[in-house]
């Protein structure tokens, strides 16, 4: 049957509009369905740690997200030191979630993806060639497109996942949290603050634009998420938790959510995949979640992008499964253990919890550890056994000796094998790769050579200087990863 898409992406969030971008900067043709018919205003998600930088790094929009926020070295929610990180963004950045969205939105525009707003997804069913979607237009209009490939990037309510009829098992993790947007009339000293009484929590982030951002709770005044939220309400934990309200006024936005801490045992169902909230939903400690959305569709682009290319067999795309669902269990067992560490200590045992915390933080590999964790910095995929301890992990941002860094050679979105200055490769390793690879040189000494995916983690290592060898080993590797070079023609798109 025709297609009338490669791919449809349901849900113009961060992670959706990422994938959308990455597809068609691929030159696959996607479209992406949201509900909404106009961008949102409001936001829950305010931190972008630093791996998620790295990543829109590799996409050159970090340094225009970077503008729209505050960077602090320090993590307020568990005063952790972000500061030492090995990365170009050592700190979390504070930005509206309808920030990240605008810079994602304008890239995915730009390179042809097509947005569809006011469309309400109402059906989806799959057969061995593709997927259709029914969608119904906000005049009631109805429609069902076909494409190879369907994502659900929808959110915790994810339509795609209830017609896949795959569970969400989990719990909720704490009810009744309370978010405000509020001037203040006497800011605080620091640039964030956080309290947490045994019975009330507050958070204050300021978003630097005159704005800051309220999370509060209460533990004995714990209403359904659709009960209206008053300022006073929200004065009223400030002051028990932080020690005084800095003068709110003015809200430009009042709710109240539950956290749920879920997990769908499936990222991929046949030809349809679930991305971010719609596969996993955490507790907000330490603002994970949209950063592991973001990381699910950087994962699933190029592997998309390939198979629909030709250049990778189908099989390549349960790796998703295999990579991403451990690092979800991860985030959510992290982040659930930090909000019950805050939030469940009686009141007369803070002082202890805060005396052991800070002395926890004070010996370095437990603060280093800790810091590279929220931060996604250690995340690593696994490996074949055998294969170079470097395999699956993240790649670090190595100057080249053009001048570039390996990050502004993976804005290419190809693959990149960088290898030794004093070891070039020989003409029949590189000839007929353009296409899918680019050969780099890293400034400095090194005895490695490393091809790094699309999405910035290593596919493959080797410490072998011998030519000879190492030539053979190369060309394996490339075979395995990116296809047969210039005599494996592209696919056309099956439409």
């Amino acid at each position: 049957m025709r297609l009338d898409k490669d791919v449809l992406i349901v849900g113009a969030g961060p992670a959706g509009l990422l994938l959308a971008g990455d597809l068609a900067e691929a030159g696959v043709d996607c479209t992406v369905i949201e509900r909404r018919e106009r961008e949102s205003e409001l936001t829950r998600a305010f931190a972008v740690h630093a791996r998620t930088m790295e990543q829109l790094d590799a996409r050159g929009i970090a340094d225009e997200l970077l503008s729209t926020g505050l960077r602090s070295p320090v993590l307020q929610f568990l005063r952790i030191d972000l500061s030492r990180l090995p990365s170009r963004y050592p700190h979390v950045l504070v930005t509206p979630q309808y920030n990240t969205e605008r810079v994602l939105r304008a890239r995915a525009l730009a390179h042809g993806a097509e947005i569809r707003e006011g469309c309400e997804v109402t059906g989806l069913r799959q057969d061995a060639t593709g997927v259709e979607v029914e969608v119904r237009a906000a005049d009631g209009a109805a429609r069902t497109l076909r494409a190879a490939y369907a994502v659900g990037a929808d959110g915790r309510n994810s339509k795609v996942r209830g017609f896949l009829g795959l569970p969400f098992p989990g719990r909720s993790a704490v009810r009744s949290m309370m978010l405000a947007d509020v001037r203040l009339a006497e800011p605080p000293r620091k640039p964030a603050a956080m309290g947490a009484v045994g019975d009330a929590f507050a958070l204050l982030v300021p978003f630097g634009d005159g704005w800051f951002r309220v999370i509060a709770w209460n533990r004995h005044h714990r209403m359904p998420d659709n009960a209206p939220v008053g300022l006073e309400e929200v004065r009223e934990v400030a002051r028990r938790a932080l020690g005084g309200d800095f003068g709110m006024r003015d809200p430009r936005w009042l709710s109240r959510f539950h956290s749920d801490e879920r997990q769908c045992p499936r990222y991929r169902v046949g030809r349809v995949f679930l991305v971010g909230d719609a596969a996993h939903v955490h507790s907000p400690a330490g603002g994970m979640g949209m950063n592991t959305a973001l990381q699910d569709s950087a994962n699933l682009g190029w592997k998309l992008a390939a198979v629909l290319r030709g250049r990778a067999p189908d099989a390549l795309l349960d790796t998703y499964q295999a990579e991403r669902y451990p690092v979800g269990r991860r985030v959510l067992r992290m982040s659930g253990a930090l909000l019950r560490g805050v939030l469940t200590t009686p009141r007369a045992l803070c002082g202890v919890r805060d005396l052991l915390a800070r002395t926890v933080l004070r010996f370095p590999p437990l603060a280093t550890r800790l810091a590279r964790a929220i931060s996604g910095i250690d995340i690593a995929y696994p490996a074949a056994a055998g294969a170079h301890p470097l395999t699956g992990r993240r790649a670090p941002d190595l100057p080249l000796t053009d001048g570039r860094r390996l990050y502004e050679a993976l804005r290419a979105r190809r693959f990149v094998l960088a290898t030794p200055a004093d070891s070039p490769l020989p003409a029949s390793v590189t000839d007929g790769w353009a296409e899918e690879v680019e050969f780099v040189t890293p400034s400095g000494l090194t005895d490695k050579a490393v091809l790094v995916r699309p999405d910035a983690y290593i596919a493959w290592a080797t410490s072998e200087r011998r030519p000879r060898y190492r030539a053979d080993e190369i060309r394996r590797a490339l075979a395995d990863w990116c296809g047969t070079g210039s005599v494996h023609s592209r696919r056309p798109s099956p439409r």
